[in-house]
């Protein structure tokens, strides 16, 4: 596979916490941005409207990009399941613009539900990337987390 997938996420912030996707895998429990793949012909505003409804049940404005990284896998943990992936992920501030966040079966096989995590844990809790915990609490506290792209991190 030589593709080169888009990821559209959503950073959803409200009252010192962060909306999150909750996920098992064999490894255990882990955490993500809401948010998936670009189809073609789509922005990447209205992927992280479409996948917000899909994965959390709720419609998002969709805001300023925040950041960017590059997930390529043969140079990460999981390079040996996954040796042949690249992603490029853009990170949008949202904001919830209606409906209540559910958290009943998701698209993805491995998601659990969805969870209000506060700022504070998330260095306590295993998210991935893990490169973004940093700058998404210098993006709470209200303090510029300095350069968009992130760069090849996990």
């Amino acid at each position: 596979m030589n593709n080169i997938r888009n990821s559209a996420k959503a950073i959803i912030i409200e009252d010192d916490r962060i909306l999150l996707t909750r996920n098992r895998n064999n490894a255990g429990e882990f955490y993500l941005l809401p948010g998936g793949g670009q189809r073609h012909g789509e922005s990447l505003a209205e992927a992280v409207v479409r996948e917000c409804m899909e994965e959390i049940g709720v419609r998002v404005s969709v805001g300023d990009l925040l950041l960017v990284r590059d997930y390529i896998s043969a140079n990460h943990e999981f390079a040996e399941q996954d040796d042949d992936v690249h992603q490029v992920e853009f990170m949008f501030r949202c904001q919830i613009a209606e409906g209540d966040v559910h958290v009943g079966k998701a698209p993805d096989d491995w998601q659990t539900g969805a969870e209000w995590v506060e700022m504070r844990r998330l260095n306590e809790v295993c998210l991935y990337p893990a490169a973004i915990v940093e700058p998404l609490q210098c993006i709470a506290r209200g303090e510029n987390p300095g350069t968009c792209y992130l760069g090849d991190v996990n």
